[in-house]
């Protein structure tokens, strides 16, 4: 048996990025954080873990990876994201279901209406 055990996030700004991805997802810590590394959980335990790894060599570049978070709510999920440090990468388009986002540490993301 095989399974996603963590969604590992890179970054330079280890504090503002496990803040962001905790808030956004809703996530706790699975135990108080190390220098440079947490695992965040979902209180429920429904969803997969996501871990924030500092790496003081990372650079801004386009994800290998990324995530989809779903919403039937998507515009104010997307300014509840803003407002919690994310930037915006790529405003929804015509015809499109989703908005790409950029976390603090430039990994981006989508948030893809479900309606």
């Amino acid at each position: 048996m095989i399974r996603i055990g963590s969604i590992v996030f890179d970054c330079t700004d280890f504090e503002r990025t496990a803040r962001f991805w905790a808030a956004a997802l809703h996530y706790m810590p699975r135990e108080p954080p190390t220098t440079g590394w947490v695992v965040l959980t979902d209180p429920l335990g429904k969803g997969p873990n996501v871990s924030v790894n500092l790496d003081p060599e990372a650079t801004p570049r386009q994800n290998l990876l990324h995530l989809d978070l779903y919403s039937d709510d998507p515009e104010a999920e997307v300014q509840r994201l803003l407002a919690l440090g994310a930037t915006l990468h790529r405003a929804r388009e015509e015809g499109e279901d989703f908005t790409v986002l950029a976390d603090p540490g430039g990994n981006l993301f989508c948030v893809v209406d479900v309606r």
